[in-house]
């Protein structure tokens, strides 16, 4: 789950505050209890190298990521972190949780398109209705050419109606 969507990663550290990841780590413990998570583990990544390093690479996990897990956890959510992005992915952490909360983009979307780009789909969460969609952009630039591979649009639909028989259940 993202806190930030398409910005640049030079504006990343003004766009994050501690309302906004709590409100993500909310909103992803809430669809997940949906889906039929009973107790969700939610991990919150760092925005810097190392989650800062004690306040070396930035202050951003001390004053603004720490509080809002602190916060998370006080509402019962079970959450933990800031953990470094560039070992969160690895297959050891990243099984010890239902999702990742993430402060950008690339942090979240590399890993996950490394792993099962064609294969991941992109789900909207908060919405009053399921929002499914393909792990890539718009692919304005092949639109017509007959070269698109629709892989990732056909696990979309699944997933959209995968998660219609959850949510109804």
């Amino acid at each position: 789950m993202l806190v930030t969507t398409h910005a640049a990663v030079k504006d990343v550290g003004r766009l994050i505050d501690r309302e906004k990841i709590l409100k993500v780590i909310r909103l992803t413990h809430s669809s997940l209890k949906s889906w039929g998570f009973s107790e969700p583990k939610i991990a919150v990544s760092a925005l810097n190298p190392h989650a800062g390093e004690g306040g070396i690479f930035g202050d951003e996990e001390i004053n603004i990521i720490t509080p809002a897990i602190k916060d998370a956890k006080s509402e019962g959510i079970n959450t933990d972190g800031p953990f470094p992005a560039d070992t969160l992915f690895a297959p050891a952490k990243r099984s010890r949780f239902d999702a990742i909360v993430v402060m950008y983009h690339d942090q979240g979307l590399i890993p996950v398109k490394m792993a099962s780009f064609g294969k991941a789909v992109n789900i909207t969460l908060g919405l009053p209705f399921i929002r499914t969609s393909v792990d890539h952009g718009t692919a304005y630039d092949i639109a017509g050419k007959g070269l698109a591979d629709p892989s990732s649009l056909i696990e979309a639909v699944k997933m959209a109606a995968k998660l219609t028989q959850k949510i109804s259940n």
